[in-house]
C-alpha cells in the first residue's frame, strides 16, 4: 500500500529532493529482492530518496517505478527522466516533517 500525498506535501518534498543524489540505481537485472531489502533500509534511514531506473523504454521504467512504490510502501513524489523520488516516513525515527493538507 502506497501513501497518499497531497499537491502541498508533494511540492514540500520535491524541494527537498531537488539537491539530493541518486543514492540507489537499477540495472539490467531489475527489481530483485536484494534490491528491494536496500530500498527499504535506505527509505527507513533517509524517507527520502532519488532512485536511477535504467531501462531502455518508458513502459519498462514506469513498470519498474510502480513496482518499487507498491512493494516498498512508499510514494512516488516525482519522476523526471530515469530518476524518480520515493518517500516513505520512518518507522522509528521521523526527519522529515511534512506540511499539513
Amino acid at each position: 500500500m502506497s501513501i497518499a500525498l497531497t499537491s502541498s506535501q508533494t511540492r514540500f518534498l520535491r524541494g527537498h529532493a531537488h539537491d539530493l543524489k541518486a543514492l540507489l540505481q537499477i540495472g539490467g537485472k531489475g527489481v530483485t529482492p536484494a534490491f528491494l531489502a536496500e530500498l527499504d533500509e535506505v527509505l527507513e534511514r533517509h524517507e527520502l530518496v532519488k532512485i536511477k531506473v535504467a531501462a531502455e523504454d518508458r513502459d519498462a521504467r514506469d513498470a519498474m517505478i510502480a513496482e518499487l512504490v507498491n512493494t516498498s510502501g512508499s510514494a512516488l513524489v516525482q519522476r523526471i527522466g530515469h530518476v524518480a523520488v520515493l518517500y516513505r516516513p520512518s518507522k522509528e525515527q521521523r526527519q522529515i516533517v511534512l506540511p499539513r493538507g
